[in-house]
């Protein structure tokens, strides 16, 4: 390293060599009741692997999709700052109370907003002296995945359901994952996260934890390629890691004459701020 190379992270040789495995297991912790009113919420595991890969103690970290406020949770469990913007303000509430108990160090901020003014609202919130940020990590709305069907055999979802807890994320027109044409929501999430450029450091890393999605016409959406596309109009694509899931339940889908596979893994895509 030339003395011009500022270090990524804190991470020994070993440390840094198992990071960088292309694949990875996180199987999620059970929920509390309160963050079960969230109905895809990002594990705080998956976030800490990230974090600690991508950046420094004290280094500031935004999530523009922040729901409960998983990241800003790791965050505060491992030296971060950060910051999560969430459109819903039940999610907002909820998260809030989490995080104020947990034991960490470090500022966190989890505010309620449309992250497509996403400039706007930290600008506000810091009174026009807000921090540069290291690094992104988020997981953005699946499209509408969570208004499809699952057909007819028993689910997470449908299970959701019986106990009376939101299957989505809500009605509001701002959220991109009530839009229902795919391009438009490809274009729409690739705008908003473009915005987001001014607020990073120069060669700030964003991951962007996203999946492909089969369609009740049975059509594969590929959701994290073309987004990745989408987004390499304002970053650079460095990579893909793949998160996988084996503590998910199987489902008998298509069964005899349809070929429909248990989806358990996730793209998390690796960009670059180009600044």
């Amino acid at each position: 390293m030339t003395s011009s190379q500022k270090r990524l992270n804190n991470l020994d040789g070993k440390a840094w060599v198992k990071a960088t495995k292309s694949w990875f297991v996180v199987n999620p912790k059970a929920r509390t009741s309160t963050q079960m009113q969230h109905p895809a919420k990002f594990p705080e595991e998956l976030v800490k692997r990230f974090v600690d890969f991508f950046t420094k103690e004290g280094s500031w970290v935004l999530d523009p999709f922040a729901g409960v406020g998983s990241t800003v949770a790791a965050c505060k469990e491992i030296g971060r700052n950060s910051i999560g913007i969430e459109l819903a303000r039940e999610f907002v509430e909820i998260g809030s109370g989490a995080i104020n108990e947990i034991e960490g160090s470090g500022q966190h901020h989890l505010l309620q907003g449309d992250s497509m003014q996403v400039m706007e609202i930290i600008d506000k919130h810091f009174n026009g002296q807000a921090p540069r940020f290291d690094y992104v990590i988020t997981s953005p709305p699946y499209w509408n995945m969570l208004r499809k069907s699952r057909g007819g055999n028993d689910s997470v979802h449908k299970e959701r359901a019986k106990k009376g807890l939101k299957q989505h994320y809500g009605d509001a027109v701002e959220d991109l994952g009530n839009i229902e044409n795919f391009d438009e929501y490809i274009d729409s999430m690739g705008q908003l996260l473009g915005r987001l450029t001014p607020l990073l450091s120069d060669r700030a890393y964003l991951t962007i934890v996203v999946q492909n999605m089969r369609d009740i016409d049975g059509i594969l959406r590929p959701i994290a390629w073309d987004l990745a596309k989408r987004l390499s109009e304002d970053y650079d694509l460095r990579q893909e890691m793949i998160w996988c899931q084996d503590n998910k339940r199987l489902g008998c889908w298509g069964y005899p004459s349809t070929y429909v596979s248990n989806v358990h893994h996730h793209y998390c895509l690796i960009l670059q701020n180009r600044v």
